[in-house]
C-alpha cells in the first residue's frame, strides 16, 4: 500500500462533553469528551454494555447525542442538514465485529462493493481490491464467499472492505470479539500497520484490555457512561490519570 503525507493538525474525531440517553432512563454516556489527532491509533476498552458501540454510532453519525457536540474532521455535525451528513460518512471505515458480509458475494465482490456504489469503474479499481486482500492474507481467497470462510477470514475481508476507499478515519466495533486470540492479535498488527503506512486515525473498541496492552496504542476506558484515560500498559483498568 503506498504512504500518506504527514497527518493534519486538525483533529479527525472530537467529542465535546457528550451525553447520550434512551427515553427517560439513565444516559448511557454522561458528559463525555474525547479527541483523537489524525494519524492516531487508539483502544476503547470497557465491559460489554458500557456503551463503546453507542460511542462508535455517534463517531460514525448514525445517530445524534442528547448533549454535546460532535465533530469531524473539523466540522460541527451538529450544524448540518441530513443530507450534508454524507460527504462526511465517506471519509470514514466501518468495521463491525458481526462482518456485515454479502453472503451471495465473493470476498473480492465484498470488498469492491464501496466502490461500486460510488459508480468506479472495475478496470481502476481491480487491482487494489486484489493488493488489499493479499495484504490481509487471502490473496488466494479472492472468489470465496462468506459461507466458507473462517471467523478470522470474514474479518480480514471487512477489514479490507473498509481500507479500500482509503478514508481518513476508522472505527472498528469490537473487531477481536468473533476470534481466538492469536487471530485478534493478528488483526491488531493489521490496524497497527495501516494506521503506520497510511496515517489513518483508528479507534478500535475492545473489551480486551490484555489485547489493547498488547498493541501499546492510546488506551481509553468507559465505564458507567464515563470517559478516562488509562495508562500504558495499565495493570488496573479502574485507575484513573489525573
Amino acid at each position: 500500500m503506498p504512504e500518506q503525507g504527514l497527518a493534519s493538525e486538525t483533529p479527525a474525531l472530537r467529542l465535546e462533553r457528550v451525553s447520550l440517553s434512551y427515553g427517560p432512563g439513565a444516559e448511557v454516556l454522561s458528559d463525555v469528551s474525547l479527541c483523537l489527532p489524525a494519524g492516531s491509533l487508539t483502544l476503547l476498552t470497557g465491559p460489554s454494555g458500557a456503551g463503546k458501540s453507542t460511542l462508535l454510532k455517534l463517531a460514525y453519525l448514525g445517530m445524534r447525542p442528547s448533549a454535546g457536540r460532535v465533530c469531524l474532521f473539523g466540522v460541527d455535525t451538529g450544524r448540518l442538514r441530513r443530507r450534508e451528513l454524507a460527504p462526511l460518512r465517506r471519509r470514514i471505515g466501518i468495521v463491525f465485529q458481526e462482518y456485515r458480509l454479502l453472503d451471495h458475494l465473493s470476498a473480492y465482490e465484498n470488498v469492491a462493493l464501496p466502490l461500486r456504489v460510488l459508480g468506479t469503474r472495475e478496470t481502476s479499481y481491480r487491482d487494489d481490491v486484489v493488493e488489499l486482500l493479499s495484504w490481509v492474507g487471502l490473496g488466494d481467497r479472492l472468489h470465496a464467499r462468506p459461507a466458507t470462510l473462517s471467523g478470522g477470514e470474514k474479518q480480514r475481508v471487512a477489514i479490507a472492505r473498509a481500507v479500500v476507499v482509503r478514508p481518513e478515519l476508522i472505527l472498528a466495533d469490537e473487531p477481536t470479539g468473533n476470534v481466538d486470540r492469536d487471530m485478534g492479535e493478528r488483526l491488531l498488527r493489521l490496524f497497527r500497520e495501516l494506521n503506520k503506512r497510511l496515517n489513518t486515525t483508528i479507534l478500535i473498541a475492545t473489551h480486551d484490555l490484555s489485547l489493547a496492552d498488547s498493541l501499546g496504542a492510546q488506551s481509553l476506558r468507559l465505564a458507567d457512561g464515563m470517559l478516562m484515560r488509562l495508562p500504558a500498559h495499565a495493570a488496573n483498568p479502574g485507575h484513573r490519570t489525573p
